[in-house]
């Protein structure tokens, strides 16, 4: 990322777009002479002398141009009394802002063009436009967050449900990082207590016993896989959750998909093949997200267009947290069970068999023991015409991602990637550190491992990093962040 701390950097903090109001953010040593050069407080006062953690109601004025060449932007030194719009600024002076830097905040209408104007007016005074998380990157270098924390503002900003904010907010609170450093300073404590009887090996002084520091590893190693075990649970927080409907052509695939969503997403009609590409569509159950996706009908084909979609159809079922499995019982037999194929460790698909209205109730209880005994995933009848049935499917659904449930008092759950192969990592150094004092071998191989498993569990925090680190988490942020 360019730049360095010294600059006064400037950025739209708001979305793009209209809007009532639109911000514009200045952070840096100089943050207060830029603002107090574009801004004139109603009150007359200059912004440098003016209470800070107050808003002003004040005029904000266009860069001016001197004389000479009018094109050159280092002639553009101070604004003329163009007035861009009116607003609100405040001055937040650093430790106590959100970059721990002196930092500017302009409130004007939120115009497109009124926000442009304001920070062309910005750098010509004298700062220079961010980059991507520039202002949340100088949050965590000034030390006011760790990494996870600076994370969680963008998982903040991206939170799809309640739940994934619920968690984006616990970790943003520190949460993460508190477990994290806790246990990286008991295996800190650990290294320190090899090391020293390494160093001390002649002198009569007792140091960490073998099974104290046996025990002392497997619980650190027993916490770190009970975090690890929330990995795939935190994902579906996180991202939401994908419910896959697969069938043959004409099943009811698409007519399920809208009786879900309540609403005509998906063509449906009686001629077979009509959906030949993967619809997508979110919903939110219990503060879940969960994306519904319609795919093409499974059957033979040697259209070119149709074979495209089947292949859609495969990927997007690999790719599922759930399938749903929809079957016709018209057509349905023992010898004919279509084209249902379980996902591998389908205990999370359902099985339904679709178009019970249209046979009777000895037919479909003969037909769900049919399936039931196939397969050990959940079985229903149901009638997407009628209704029946749509109800329990829906409870079934909540229920099978029910483990993706957030209680307030669990603790944390890694939803991020990064951090779960940092785990992985440090898990792998503990063991082969475990391995190690057990086999007796000597405790330099001992410390390199603990040294190893607190560098990994660093880099979760950021105490231990690296600029591409930094640069790629912070380039996924927008502009004004």
């Amino acid at each position: 990322m360019n730049g360095v701390p010294e600059d006064t950097i400037c950025a739209v903090a708001t979305p793009a777009g209209e809007g009532g109001i639109g911000i514009i953010r200045i952070s840096g040593p100089g943050a207060l002479a830029v603002a107090d050069k574009i801004v004139r407080l109603r009150s007359n006062q200059s912004l440098r002398i003016a209470p800070p953690q107050t808003l002003h109601l004040a005029d904000i004025l266009g860069p001016g141009i001197s004389s000479g060449n009018t094109n050159s932007v280092q002639n553009r030194t101070r604004p003329s009394d163009e007035v861009l719009d009116e607003g609100l600024v405040v001055f937040m002076k650093g430790p106590r802002s959100f970059t721990a830097e002196d930092v500017v905040e302009i409130h004007c209408h939120g115009s497109g063009v009124v926000l442009g104007r304001v920070c062309e007016a910005c750098i010509s005074a004298g700062a220079r436009l961010a980059q991507p998380g520039e202002f949340t990157k100088r949050a965590f270098l000034n030390g006011r967050l760790d990494l996870s924390q600076a994370e969680a503002v963008l998982d903040t900003i991206k939170a799809k449900s309640d739940v994934g904010l619920k968690i984006a907010q616990r970790h943003l609170r520190g949460e993460l990082g508190q477990q994290v450093d806790r246990l990286r300073t008991r295996l800190l404590g650990m290294l320190a207590q090899v090391e020293a009887g390494i160093d001390f090996t002649e002198e009569d002084i007792s140091f960490i016993g073998r099974e104290e520091l046996i025990t002392s590893l497997q619980q650190t190693l027993d916490e770190i896989q009970a975090m690890l075990a929330t990995a795939e649970r935190g994902r579906v927080l996180r991202e939401g959750a994908r419910v896959v409907i697969v069938g043959r052509p004409n099943v009811g695939k698409s007519s399920l998909l809208n009786s879900l969503l309540r609403e005509n997403r998906a063509i449906v009609t009686d001629i077979p093949g009509t959906t030949r590409d993967v619809i997508e569509e979110s919903v939110v159950w219990d503060g879940l997200m969960i994306t519904l996706v319609d795919t093409a009908g499974l059957h033979e084909t040697t259209d070119v267009v149709e074979q495209e979609g089947i292949n859609r159809t495969k990927s997007a079922q690999e790719h599922g947290d759930m399938v749903l499995h929809v079957l016709d019982a018209a057509e349905l037999n023992e010898n004919d069970f279509g084209e249902f194929v379980p996902s591998p460790g389908g205990q999370q698909d359902i099985v339904l068999i679709n178009k019970s209205d249209l046979v009777d109730a000895t037919t479909i209880k003969r037909l769900t023991s049919w399936v039931e005994e196939r397969t050990s995933c959940k079985v229903l009848p149901m009638s997407v015409r009628t209704g029946a049935g749509l109800e329990e499917l829906k409870k079934t659904i909540r229920s099978h991602l029910s483990q993706a449930s957030l209680e307030s008092n669990e603790g944390v759950v890694i939803t991020n990637v990064r951090h779960r192969l940092a785990l992985e990592r440090a898990g792998v150094s503990i063991r082969e550190a475990l391995d190690s004092t057990r086999r007796g071998l000597e405790p330099e191989f001992v410390a390199v491992d603990l040294r190893g498993a607190g560098d990994y569990l660093g880099e979760i925090t950021g105490v231990i990093t690296s600029d591409d680190i930094l640069d790629r988490i912070f380039s996924e942020f927008c502009i004004g962040k």
